[in-house]
């Protein structure tokens, strides 16, 4: 079979369960053959030998399946690193993007600030503000061993020294250090969200808190004071719908000049809050 026969035959099996068809087409017959698509491209006459059409058939199996293009691939982009994935850590997606700049916003571009990751999975977050910030330490921690050694490899792909990984639930491995600004995306669906069952190939853990899905998000708020410098952020990656109940439970603990920022869809996504107190 041609590439560009092989092709076609791809996007025609996606298109009922992929909104990108054409591209995850594209993207696993390369695989397949292991070329570039620009190889693609170029020699559309190209014969598939058998190997090759038998791993194409097996991916778009997976892909037919449900399975995410990151976890069938191994990587995804986000703040233009290329990471590795693997079903130990979420796929990073692009509204995340939005708690990366507003870490970058207060964070001085000359400012020797500590900045701390808490869930980090893949490393995605915390390698994204290193980059930008070189002169912070950014401190990332996880609960997931298998999760922080893909944080660790892709840190160590993106030749990043100023980002450091810990092994704990979310403050425990830093519980004795101040920090500036704390990011986190933490898990905010509820357990019994019917949403969980097209996110069956992430880890549950890291999606599912409780039963109003704010489990974890109570947790964060009720511990970060203790390692968060005197008006220090706290940034919070949630839901469209909790962006109340979310500014409620940071008010409860002590937090002011709490506020809410909206995603590229205009969706509520982010609350940032600082410490109060002494």
């Amino acid at each position: 079979m041609r590439l560009d026969a092989a092709i076609a035959a791809a996007v025609k099996r996606l298109s009922p369960t992929s909104d990108s068809a054409r591209l995850d087409a594209e993207i696993l017959l390369c695989r397949s053959i292991d070329m570039p698509r620009s190889y693609v491209f170029a020699h559309p006459d190209d014969e598939l030998d058998e190997r090759s059409l038998d791993r194409l058939d097996a991916l778009l199996c997976r892909r037919e399946g449900g399975e995410p293009m990151a976890y069938i691939t191994g990587t995804r982009e986000f703040w233009s690193h290329e990471l590795l994935i693997s079903p130990a850590t979420l796929v990073p997606r692009p509204e995340t993007e939005l708690l990366v700049e507003l870490a970058l916003r207060e964070l001085p571009r000359k400012g020797s600030w500590q900045v701390l990751d808490l869930g980090t999975g893949s490393g995605a977050i915390a390698i994204a503000i290193a980059g930008e910030r070189p002169l912070c330490d950014v401190t990332a921690t996880d609960i997931s061993q298998d999760a922080l050694a893909i944080a660790r490899e892709n840190v160590r792909q993106a030749g990043l020294a100023n980002v450091s990984c810990f092994h704990g639930d979310w403050i425990e491995p830093v519980a004795d250090r101040t920090f500036d600004i704390v990011v986190s995306n933490p898990p905010y669906v509820r357990a019994d969200d019917a949403v969980l069952e097209t996110l069956r190939y992430e880890p549950v853990a890291a999606l599912a808190s409780g039963r109003d899905g704010l489990d974890d998000i109570r947790i964060l708020a009720a511990r970060c004071p203790a390692i968060t410098a005197e008006s220090g952020w706290l940034m919070i990656e949630h839901g469209a719908e909790q962006p109340v109940a979310v500014a409620s439970i940071l008010e409860a603990a002590g937090w002011v000049d709490i506020a809410c920022h909206k995603d590229l869809a205009g969706l509520p996504r982010v609350t940032v809050a600082r410490r109060g107190g002494k």
